[in-house]
């Protein structure tokens, strides 16, 4: 990916933690890299195909002088998401912040900050057994695509599930949705906690019986271990629920722990399923596969 690169940008603004600062005001110098595809101006000599760094260079300003932030941390965060959200070319962004009077009464050169923000792609699974489901996953897709940190792109056609984990409840409505998103993956869960809650969800049984469910399955290429929160989703692979709507809008995106596609990982998950029923039949044995949650749970 190219890069638009701006340096030196000199703004008088009153950004600090003492009332001084915010008063008198003293100088910021901010440096921006701006992460996007300029093939198609360079080949046409387009400016409209660019982004406009006059245009960039205002918007900084805007952000600096009509804000006053206690901490350049701050200043930094708002002038990367207002780049972010203003152009829809602009992928990355990396914002370097100098301050060179901080008042610490010692020389130095100057004090600064650089952050890199950027649009995130994740991959949601979506699943629904209470209620009108198909009105909550509907309904959470449009709550998704509402919020400004957040576009969706694609999302599955629903199917129709049995549910796994042994309790006896309905079938599941299940799909899956791609997304873009400035939210960090603990940011979205809990912006997807919200959804949820918004639509009567409850913990209360295990695998039980639920108004709307939204997981993380994939996000970037991070791989993740953490008590409230595994990325990839630790069960992705054995559950074609989640494989076959999230094939249909990505069939070639890989789990980065072991480099398979999601193609791949249904292929074997069908393939495992139909040799395990041949080997059932062959044994003159009736074998209903309603629940198949590990590959484990036919090794014995």
């Amino acid at each position: 990916m190219d890069k638009i690169s701006i340096r030196g940008l000199e703004v008088f603004a009153n950004h600090g933690v003492f009332k001084e600062e915010n008063v008198l005001g003293q100088k910021f110098i901010v440096n921006a890299e701006l992460v996007c595809d300029t093939r198609s101006a360079g080949k046409e000599d387009n400016l409209e195909k660019s982004v406009n760094y006059a245009e960039v260079c205002n918007l900084i300003t805007k952000v600096m002088r009509n804000n006053t932030f206690k901490l350049i941390e701050a200043a930094a965060e708002n002038i990367a998401e207002k780049i972010l959200l203003e152009y829809d070319l602009i992928r990355e962004v990396t914002i370097t912040l100098k301050k060179p009077w901080a008042p610490i009464m010692m020389s130095v050169d100057t004090v600064e900050v650089s952050i890199t923000r950027k649009w995130h792609r994740a991959y949601i699974a979506l699943g629904s057994n209470m209620g009108d489901s198909k009105g909550h996953l509907d309904g959470a897709v449009k709550e998704l695509d509402a919020d400004k940190y957040c576009r969706v792109k694609k999302v599955s056609e629903f199917i129709v599930t049995e549910p796994v984990g042994g309790v006896e409840q309905d079938d599941f409505l299940n799909g899956c949705l791609e997304l873009e998103t400035l939210y960090t993956p603990y940011e979205l869960l809990d912006f997807l906690h919200k959804i949820e809650q918004a639509h009567n969800r409850e913990r209360i049984v295990h695998w039980g019986p639920r108004t709307l469910d939204l997981d993380i399955i994939l996000y970037d290429d991070v791989v993740m271990y953490e008590d409230d929160l595994i990325i990839p989703h630790i069960e992705m692979e054995n559950r074609e629920f989640v494989l076959k709507p999230l094939c249909e809008i990505a069939p070639y995106i890989k789990n980065p722990v072991n480099g398979k596609s999601i193609k791949q990982l249904l292929s074997e998950i069908q393939k495992f399923v139909q040799n395990i029923f041949i080997l059932f039949m062959q044994n003159n044995t009736i074998c209903h596969l309603k629940n198949i949650v590990t590959y484990d749970i036919f090794v014995m």
